[in-house]
């Protein structure tokens, strides 16, 4: 942001963050956040430590130790947020979005850092992985979304060395977690602050875990999300609870192509509009499926409860999708859909937080440091979000036409389906809003 934009944003900037002068022991640190935030929404070209410092005139030592030493709550911090985004959700609940993001890195000194996947460049790559659950409302012309929490993958050859991880500053009590357990922690960290969400996604690496939907029904959470096409399961229930072939569960590809319930069933053309690339038709089958609940002697058991599998075509390219659901059978397959398609909602997020303001810019080698740094980035994130939504609701009231419907379901407008019966004459579905 420009110095001329900053300065009219400056009074909203400072009654916002008067929420969070609490978490903060002194007046003096307090200002510091200030500085460090007003840092990051500047039009300074690398949004670290240094650059932040000398372009606010705070010594460069004096910022790294509000970021490391300085005693401030920044759990609090992050409630607070959390409660924030809760007064803004919607009635419905909105669509929480769990995802990772990569940093690459130089060195080894900077906290979980190795080689690693890094989707930053696309390889494998000297990085640090951080998770992150979003909250968005999905509106189809004005979204409002926000990271409401950020975690450090901590990876097994970290948590093993003890004493790197206290060079670090990496709490004992920190230890490797695998992606779908941060993602749990994150859920009931942030539905315990007041949030909730109609629907949670996640990618493939996330929802080939049998114990991660286990666990989200736990929380009696619904969700939609991407499997591997090995991903375990069973299309029709076993007769007999036996090790023999025709008793066991079939990778849902298999199931997918071999199956009497999706072989014998037409394929379903749905036109979803992708923000990001624009309208796209897929062709869609789907069934109720079992998963994999446990083992007993060695032999596969067959989940209770019955899941979605809903399995995606891309008619041009080939590509095919598989997603899984713990939505009740009754749900509504198009906002089912519409759900699973929002992940670009996160995309999008990362996209600007490290463009705007600096998320992946830390140059740290503490682990408070890091935290810090990404809750900071994520404040103004949120102001940047909530105040380009007043500035577009202020637009809409000034031309009616310009704005959406209030009250509406997430997503509602942003899809739109087609059957195409073989055989038969083609016809438009309505979508009904997601069941709550």
């Amino acid at each position: 942001m420009t110095g001329e934009q900053m300065a009219s944003l400056a009074p909203a900037l400072r009654g916002w963050l008067e929420r969070f002068r609490r978490c903060f022991g002194r007046g003096k640190t307090f200002r510091y956040l200030e500085k460090y935030l007003v840092g990051l929404l500047s039009d300074v070209k690398r949004k670290s430590i240094e650059p932040i410092a000398l372009a606010s005139g705070v010594a460069v030592r004096t910022l790294q130790e509000f970021l490391a030493f300085f005693v401030w709550d920044e759990q609090a911090v992050a409630a607070e947020l959390c409660r924030a985004v809760a007064e803004e959700q919607v009635p419905e609940g909105g669509i929480g979005v769990l995802d990772g993001s990569a940093h690459a890195k130089q060195g080894n000194k900077t906290p979980g850092v190795q080689r690693q996947w890094c989707g930053e460049r696309g390889k494998v790559e000297n990085c640090v992985l951080g998770y992150h659950l979003l909250y968005t409302d999905n509106h189809p012309r004005n979204p409002f979304s926000c990271v409401l929490t950020s975690d450090l993958y901590l990876p097994r050859g970290w948590a093993e060395d003890r004493e790197r991880c206290r060079e670090a500053g990496i709490p004992d009590e920190l230890a490797y977690r695998p992606g779908w357990r941060i993602g749990i922690d994150q859920l009931e960290r942030v539905i315990g602050q007041g949030v909730r969400f109609a629907y949670v996604t996640f990618d493939e690496e996330v929802g080939s875990v049998p114990a991660f939907w286990f666990e989200l029904d736990r929380l009696g959470q619904r969700a939609i999300g991407e499997v591997k096409p090995h991903f375990w399961a069973w299309a029709t229930p076993p007769k007999y609870h036996s090790g023999r072939s025709e008793y066991a569960p079939h990778r849902v590809d298999d199931l997918a192509v071999h199956s009497a319930v999706f072989r014998d069933q037409p394929w379903r053309a749905v036109k979803i509009k992708d923000v990001t690339r624009g309208p796209a038709v897929w062709e869609i089958k789907h069934a109720p499926i079992q998963l994999v609940g446990r083992e007993e002697h060695g032999v596969p058991v067959p989940t209770d409860r019955r899941y979605w599998l809903i399995v995606a075509r891309q008619p041009k390219t080939g590509e095919i999708k598989y997603f899984v659901s713990n939505a009740p059978l009754t749900a509504d397959l198009m906002a089912l859909l519409w759900v699973a398609f929002a992940r670009w909602h996160v995309e999008k997020w990362f996209e600007r937080a490290k463009q705007e303001t600096g998320f992946g810019a830390f140059e740290v080698r503490t682990y408070r440091s890091l935290i810090r740094h990404w809750l900071i980035s994520r404040l103004a994130m949120f102001f940047l979000a909530r105040e380009t939504r007043r500035l577009r609701e202020k637009k809409s009231a000034d031309h009616p036409r310009a704005g959406g419907r209030i009250g509406q379901p997430p997503g509602r407008n942003h899809l739109e389906t087609t059957v195409a019966i073989r055989g038969g004459v083609p016809q438009t579905m309505c979508v009904s809003p997601m069941p709550q």
